[in-house]
C-alpha cells in the first residue's frame, strides 16, 4: 500500500524555521539543500511505512510514532490510514526531552 505523505502545520514552521536560520547562518543553497534532504528522506515513507525506529520517548502517546534520522533532524511521523503524518522535525543537539512537547 503506498501512502502519502502529509506536514502538519507544526512540521512545517519547524521546517521554514530551520531554512531560516540557515539562510543567514550560511547561504540561501546550504538553506535548500538541508531541507530538501529532510523532505526527500519523508518520501521513503511512501513505499516503506515501518521504516522508521519507534520513538521511544512517545511511547504512552495514543499514536505509535516513529522516526527517521536526516544529518542532525529527526523527522518524527505517525501512520494514519493512507497517510504518513509528519509531526516534528526535531533538532537532535537540543534536549531529547523536548520531544515531548510535540
Amino acid at each position: 500500500m503506498d501512502l502519502r505523505v502529509f506536514w502538519t502545520d507544526t512540521a512545517r514552521y519547524q521546517l521554514e524555521d530551520i531554512f531560516n536560520y540557515y539562510k543567514l547562518k550560511a547561504s540561501i543553497r546550504t538553506a535548500k539543500k538541508i531541507v530538501e534532504k529532510i523532505i526527500d528522506k519523508t518520501l521513503t515513507l511512501e513505499k516503506n511505512q515501518n521504516i522508521g525506529q519507534k520513538e521511544e520517548l512517545l511511547f504512552e502517546r495514543k499514536n505509535e510514532y516513529r522516526y527517521l534520522v536526516e544529518g542532525n533532524y529527526k523527522i518524527i511521523y505517525w501512520i494514519d490510514g493512507n497517510y504518513a503524518k509528519i509531526a516534528s522535525v526535531f533538532d537532535c543537539r537540543q534536549n531529547p526531552v523536548k520531544i515531548e512537547e510535540i
